[in-house]
């Protein structure tokens, strides 16, 4: 279980790192989403990574032993954040693309002729 979700989290965050650092914004943005996915698993795997046990795991005399809430509270904001976030950069993506004409990172299309900086 262990190497699926590192696996996992290491995927999405090479394709995210390497999707942010697309010429286009629209690959920067969907970049951003993966590199948060990978952070929330990330962060939900810190609670625990037992598959079947329940919630509460025993009772001693006065303690009883539960899950974490706080990793699955993080995820659940986190998810809520990012959703915002990538509507926010959608939304300035169309803007920039209606101002410049393109979609490029710093404004302008590099044609081929042209050197590049």
């Amino acid at each position: 279980m262990e190497l699926v979700l590192s696996l996992g989290i290491g995927v999405l965050s090479a394709a995210g790192i390497w999707l942010i650092l697309r010429p286009r914004t629209f690959q920067v943005v969907l970049g951003l989403s993966l590199l948060s996915y990978a952070v929330n698993l990330f962060i939900f795997g810190m609670g625990r990574l037992t598959v079947g046990a329940p919630p509460v795991l025993g009772a001693g005399p006065d303690i009883v032993s539960v899950d974490d809430p706080v990793p699955q509270a993080l995820v659940l904001t986190a998810v809520v954040i990012s959703f915002a976030l990538t509507a926010l950069f959608l939304v300035v993506l169309l803007a920039a693309r209606g101002v410049t004409g393109s979609d490029h990172v710093d404004g302008r299309e590099l044609h081929p002729e042209e050197p590049r900086p």
